[in-house]
């Protein structure tokens, strides 16, 4: 009942003269996108600079993570707003990311995020993953789904959308961008170096690399999206070579650590090498901090839930990590990149 009339103040305060208006969180909204590519509806969300006042929910939140806060279907503000598409990570979802989403939008962009199946948590698949095609279709698809809403799609500045990404999304981001990405190589790397995460992950499910889908090596390019996000983004060692040199857009590499980086991540020299082959491309470390250290805060009790499940640690940070911090230094690189 508290939290009830707590949000009915909320509504209040934006109708009522005289009483103080604090700033409006991001607007946030669920959605459901068709795909050619997906048998069933995908789930998607929206975040956006609101105009007005809804009720207050938190999302992503739960008894491991952090939530974080939006209004809920609260009218867009005025305007057209730069848009940019986010591509989840394997074995996270889209709203995981809330903190990241919900502060962007916070700073004047539309952020539409999907949740891939077969890829998401509960649900991930290697031989799934590994049909990187789909994963860019599916953002493709919710771009249509966007413009042509007959209210939220006239707000998008149709050009500035930028495609963001994290880990196995970051490998989308970049596809959406132009890169492709060779199985040969991806064959290679794994024979090479088993014990690395990703081939590790690989091994576990239905996949053949001597036979890889021809999915992973498609061409995914989405002519609207003029720049590119890749946070600690996956494949870098597989993308090709023609692929990069065709690649005409700006791309920023956001690498989380030096001494934890994962080496599917590393585009540095000593990596992939991804950065200096790129025409347009820059890279930003920040550290200390690893892998996980992207995913949303974590609760007081988070650490020992993971721990009593044996599931991965991903509430443990390195030694002199502050996850806030690092938050904070992502959302301020993002920022600048895209103009916000």
């Amino acid at each position: 009942m508290k939290r009830l009339l707590l949000s009915f103040l909320s509504v209040l305060t934006t109708a009522v003269p005289g009483l103080a208006a604090e700033p409006l969180l991001p607007g946030y909204e669920r959605m459901a996108v068709e795909s050619a590519e997906r048998p069933t509806l995908l789930s998607a969300t929206l975040w956006y600079p609101a105009k007005t006042r809804s009720y207050r929910g938190i999302v992503g939140g739960n008894a491991v993570f952090e939530g974080t806060s939006g209004l809920m279907g609260a009218r867009i503000a005025d305007g057209q707003f730069p848009l940019i598409l986010f591509s989840h990570g394997s074995g996270g979802n889209m709203d995981n990311s809330a903190w990241l989403m919900g502060a962007l939008a916070a700073r004047g962009a539309m952020v539409l995020a999907v949740n891939h199946p077969g890829s998401t948590t509960g649900d991930s698949s290697p031989r799934a993953s590994a049909f990187l095609d789909t994963r860019a279709g599916d953002l493709s698809a919710a771009l249509d789904m966007l413009l042509t809403d007959p209210v939220l799609g006239p707000h998008v500045d149709q050009s500035a959308v930028t495609a963001v990404g994290f880990s196995l999304g970051g490998g989308t981001a970049l596809n959406l961008a132009g890169l492709r990405f060779s199985g040969d190589a991806f064959a290679d790397y794994c024979r090479a170096q088993p014990a690395q995460a990703d081939c590790v992950f690989m091994s576990k499910g239905n996949l053949d690399l001597d036979h890889m889908p021809s999915g992973f090596s498609a061409d995914a390019r989405d002519e609207r999206i003029s720049r590119a996000i890749a946070i600690d983004p996956g494949f870098t060692y597989a993308a090709t070579g023609d692929s990069i040199e065709a690649t005409d857009m700006p791309v920023l590499v956001i690498n989380l650590g030096e001494e934890n980086l994962m080496r599917a991540a590393d585009v540095s020299e000593a990596g992939s090498n991804l950065i200096a082959r790129l025409p347009e491309a820059e890279r930003v470390v920040i550290a200390p901090a690893h892998h996980f250290t992207f995913l949303a805060e974590c609760t007081p009790d988070g650490a020992a839930l993971l721990a009593e499940e044996q599931d991965d640690p991903v509430c443990d940070d390195p030694e002199g990590a502050d996850r806030a911090e690092v938050h904070d230094r992502i959302i301020e690189a993002i920022a600048r990149f895209s103009g916000l």
